[in-house]
This record gives structure tokens, sequence and C-alpha cells, in this order.
């Protein structure tokens, strides 16, 4: 679960910004997190479906000086899901499937909002 994950050239990245509701902490929505991130995992896996790994990350509340261009943070708790998988079709199939609706309408039910944009790789790399 906890494990480095392996990213293959060509892959295709999903990035979710979930925005939580007002109110809404973080521990109230990694119960609705894990059991989403685990039926993708463990339904989509591999030959099952094109999920190739995944990741989610808590936003911390600051905004990088250097690395941005307006240093306006987003006023809402949100947390960031990432995932890659080998096709966008495969995506989007695993995604109208009931068995994921299903718990991702469980994690809509503590959020406002929630935007997925689809990325193609351009460069990936490690120090030498």
């Amino acid at each position: 679960m906890f494990e480095p994950i392996t990213i293959p050239f060509g892959c295709k990245m999903l990035f979710n910004t979930v925005k939580l509701k007002p109110g809404v902490t973080i521990e109230e929505v990694e119960q609705a997190l894990g059991e989403m991130c685990n039926v993708v995992k463990e339904t989509y896996g591999g030959d099952k479906g094109g999920f190739i790994a995944g990741q989610v990350f808590q936003f911390s509340g600051f905004v990088s000086d250097e690395g941005s261009l307006s240093g306006a943070a987003p006023a809402e708790s949100h947390v960031a899901i990432v995932t890659f998988w080998n096709s966008y079709e495969e995506h989007e199939k695993s995604h109208a499937d009931k068995t994921f609706k299903d718990k991702f309408e469980a994690l809509g039910k503590l959020c406002t909002d929630s935007k997925e944009l689809g990325y193609d790789m351009l460069w990936q790399g490690v120090p030498e």
C-alpha cells in the first residue's frame, strides 16, 4: 500500500482535485477515499482494466512563490487523486462501471466539487 510505484513512459495520468465541503475533515473522507481507491486497484488493475498506479495527496496550504505565476492558495480544503492508466479509454470504462460509481458517489457526498483532468506524458526522469 505504501510501496514506491513505477510509471511506464507513455501512460495517461488523470489528476483529480476533490474539494471538501466546509467543515469536513480529511479524517472524514479517508474511509471513502480508501474504499474507492481499493476498488480501482483491485477491480481495474493491470490486465483487468488498465490501472497502473495511484497516489492521494492532501493540500498542505503552501504555495511555492518560486514555481507559481500567482501566489494565491486555494481557499478550500482539498485532496488530489493522481492515477496512471494504460489508456484514457480504460480509465473512462472503469469509471462508468457501477462498482466504481457507487464508491465515488460516497466520496462526492463529502465534497463540493471534483474535476478530473487527463494528461499525456511528455517527459520523465530521475537523477543520474
